[in-house]
């Protein structure tokens, strides 16, 4: 019965699809817009975020909240847009515009022969850049959490692995991180979300402390892979993915105390993204729950 209720989940997930990827891009600003108007709860989270964000003085913008999660409403419309043209073989265009600012970075490692870990954020048109950066770059893997819907799951992992993309689910990530990293292979993270005590520290994000994973900071430390920053954001041409030069880890004799410098290095350049495009990060997440502060 489960496996029926999937299949036709699958096919309205088509249906409805297919759609959005005949729609010009500027279809998906106007979806954003319309999100934001009916997605009364996380509208209301984002701006929360964004004014507390504000008023600890982390940030500091000239344009109102509300503005600003229009547009961050609209930016993320747009990324559906590109997604699933994308996922449905039509997209190259998009892919063709993103332009790559510090690849001298990840050549750099390569010819060290050196494992790549990827530390990023839900910024900009993230799927777009792990897409983007397998197909122009160099084949790379992911850590993501799995769909539930096995039909659905499926359809998106193909789509990821016709781009030169393999996909690491979360359960049980870390031993296989570990094999891609150590055969110097390169694997992306995506560490602004919220994690279980047991799986990260608090530290200070945009003035306010949030549970941050420790994983980034564990793995380049047993592998020995270089810790390469990277973000995607628009322009007015497409998209630049710009990879920054390999973060040095912490010195410190204490080993938590070191994980925990090397987690608050890495999360510095997201807070760093935010602060230059303030519209493009995930402003909807419950960033700072759990902490007593959001």
């Amino acid at each position: 019965m489960k496996r029926t209720a999937w299949f036709l989940e699958a096919c309205l997930y088509v249906a409805l699809s297919i759609p959005l990827a005949i729609f010009p891009l500027k279809f998906g600003e106007f979806l954003g817009i319309l999100l934001f108007y009916l997605w009364r709860s996380r509208r209301k989270i984002a701006i929360e975020n964004l004014r507390k964000s504000i008023s600890s003085h982390a940030l500091s913008i000239s344009e109102t909240p509300e503005k600003i999660i229009r547009n961050n409403f609209r930016n993320l419309g747009r990324s559906l847009i590109e997604i699933v043209k994308i996922y449905y073989g039509i997209g190259s265009g998009i892919i063709d515009s993103v332009e790559f600012e510090g690849a001298e970075n990840v050549y750099k490692a390569k010819s060290e022969g050196r494992g790549i870990l990827f530390i990023t954020g839900h910024c900009g048109n993230w799927e777009l850049m792990v897409v983007a950066t397998s197909a122009k770059l160099l084949h790379s893997s992911g850590v993501a959490r799995q769909i539930n819907n096995p039909y659905i799951n499926k359809l998106v992992e193909r789509v990821r692995q016709r781009y030169g993309n393999s996909v690491i689910y979360k359960k049980g990530a870390l031993k296989a991180v570990m094999k891609v990293l150590k055969n110097n292979g390169s694997v992306g993270i995506l560490m602004d979300q919220a994690v279980l005590s047991d799986e990260g520290y608090v530290i200070d994000f945009l003035g306010r402390g949030a549970w941050t994973t420790k994983m980034p900071a564990l793995i380049a430390r047993k592998t020995g892979a270089a810790v390469l920053p990277a973000f995607i954001h628009r322009t007015q041409k497409g998209h630049t993915v710009t990879i920054y030069p390999e973060v040095k880890l912490s010195d410190i004799a204490d080993k938590e105390k070191t994980v925990i410098e090397d987690t608050k290095r890495f999360s510095g350049f997201i807070e760093r993204y935010i602060t230059e495009h303030p519209s493009e990060w995930l402003w909807i997440h419950r960033r700072w729950k759990r902490v007593g502060q959001g």
